[in-house]
């Protein structure tokens, strides 16, 4: 088998450009100036009816570590605490299933009238330590991300189609049950009801999550589908329109709505066991599956429906769009470049340098083309230090509103503090793209189902004695 590679060995950001001039990244540009990347990331975003403080943004990072009633719990509240003294202003609150047959782990949030009062102290807390830190948290924007994890969803996966490359990836047998038209209305129903429960916590921002290969986001690509939720876009785009337009409903005015919209589902990959190389399945052409893709050749997007569909979203009232892309489960490569994989997964099967300029040329063109639509931008993490040059650069060039990070904010809660005072991060700090959170998001070999999920190299004292114990059960020791 081939030796694992090493990709960022960059000690200037000379030597980083260079290499996205060699590797033809042309969309990952930089800039130089520290004083103006401060200026540049300390720039206020108008979303809706609110001014965003600056120009920061904290990906939904889940932490798997709820009770297994769906409450925060001791290290979910630790890990806000800190993103509530980071410095970024956009705030994206993780995923947080509507129902129980909706989450993804037994440890992810579940929002339920029993536990509302749970996650009302939650943001009461992240609001207080903001406003200590930072004096107001009139500029501060935090989306709950309402999710149902469809596919994914443990411990019975719901599904909105069979693709049979991402039937064979996730081990869906050809003949296993697809949700029903009046089984997704129900659920149209069950998000309006937990965006209520959202709101009466305290949220003043609700994103309807429709990425990474989740429910909503499988409708998008379900053209294979019959009756009302599938075959044409205005069809497979109808649920997550019903959803908006039912929360709206539901709560009325004055709460923002956002949505992490996957804006290319790409095709799974499966390791070549001779190399350890990722490789894409035997897709046919033209390929029938999937939103974003080039039916001609499904490894590269076509933005065509992604912007029709943008345009309906946010006729149905979306106010900020978080651009995402690809799904954790069959291509995690395309949305998360990395350095190492996730134990027993593939390696890069493309330079990590090729991920960063797809994410930055897909949201590019879609901040471009929707200018009065702000959006936050993906794939920063793999850059490490210098993503607040190339992130900079992008709002420059009006290519993005917001810089996300999500990886590192794990791994470097206040990067934000920092990059405002600075214009730069410290190398010691930043994430190294390793993917020991996926790791461990991985490990379900715990009493209760599943691991907590944090940054072991940087974050030693929450997740350093986790990382021993998941390595442990591992190995069945």
């Amino acid at each position: 088998m081939a030796g694992r590679m090493r990709h960022f060995t960059y000690k200037t950001l000379s030597e980083l450009r260079q290499a996205a001039e060699e590797q033809g990244a042309r969309h990952v540009q930089f800039e130089d100036d520290p004083e103006q990347v401060k200026d540049l990331l300390a720039r206020k975003v108008r979303v809706g009816g609110l001014t965003v403080g600056n120009s920061l943004a904290i990906h939904p990072m889940e932490g798997c570590d709820s009770t297994p009633d769906g409450r925060p719990d001791e290290l979910t509240w630790r890990r806000y605490e800190r993103f509530a003294r980071g410095g970024a202003k956009l705030i994206w609150f993780e995923a947080t299933a509507i129902r129980e047959d909706g989450r993804a782990n037994p440890r992810q949030l579940w929002i339920r009238p029993d536990n509302v009062s749970d996650f009302a102290r939650l943001v009461d807390r992240v609001l207080e330590l903001h406003r200590e830190r930072f004096g107001t948290v009139d500029d501060l924007l935090m989306p709950c991300q309402l999710t149902h994890s469809g596919r994914y969803s443990v411990p019975r996966k719901i599904i909105a189609y069979h693709n049979p490359h991402i039937d064979r990836k996730s081990g869906t047998p050809p003949d296993w049950p697809v949700i029903t038209d009046a089984e997704i209305e129900r659920l149209e129903d069950d998000f309006a009801a937990g965006a209520k429960l959202a709101v009466a916590a305290g949220f003043r921002s609700l994103d309807v999550k429709v990425t990474h290969g989740y429910l909503m986001s499988e409708l998008l690509g379900a053209k294979t589908r019959e009756g009302r939720y599938g075959g044409p876009l205005e069809n497979r785009v109808r649920m997550t329109r019903n959803v908006i337009g039912k929360i709206r409903a539901a709560v009325g005015g004055g709460v923002t709505i956002a949505m992490r919209l996957g804006c290319f589902d790409g095709v799974p990959y499966f390791r070549d066991p001779a190399t350890g190389l990722g490789v894409p399945c035997d897709y046919e052409t033209p390929y029938p599956y999937g939103f974003g893709v080039d039916a001609a050749n499904p490894l590269e997007p076509d933005l065509g429906e992604v912007k029709r569909a943008i345009r309906w979203f946010k006729e149905s009232g979306v106010e900020v769009l978080n651009a995402s892309m690809a799904c954790p489960y069959y291509n995690p490569h395309i949305g998360r470049p990395f350095e190492k994989p996730d134990d027993g997964n593939y390696e890069q099967p493309e330079h990590p340098l090729a991920g960063v300029d797809r994410h930055f040329r897909v949201a590019g063109e879609l901040q471009r083309t929707f200018p009065d639509l702000p959006m936050v931008g993906t794939g920063y993490s793999w850059l490490q230090k210098y993503a607040l040059n190339a992130g900079a650069k992008n709002i420059a060039d009006g290519n993005i509103r917001f810089v996300g990070l999500g990886r590192n904010a794990l791994a470097y809660p206040d990067f934000a503090v920092d990059a405002l005072a600075s214009g730069e991060l410290d190398e010691r700090r930043v994430c190294k793209t390793l993917t020991y959170c996926t790791f461990l998001m991985r490990q379900k070999n715990h009493p209760l189902g599943q691991f907590p999920t944090g940054c072991p190299p940087f974050d030693k004292e929450g997740y350093g004695e986790i990382m021993k114990i998941a390595r442990a059960a591992q190995r069945g020791q």
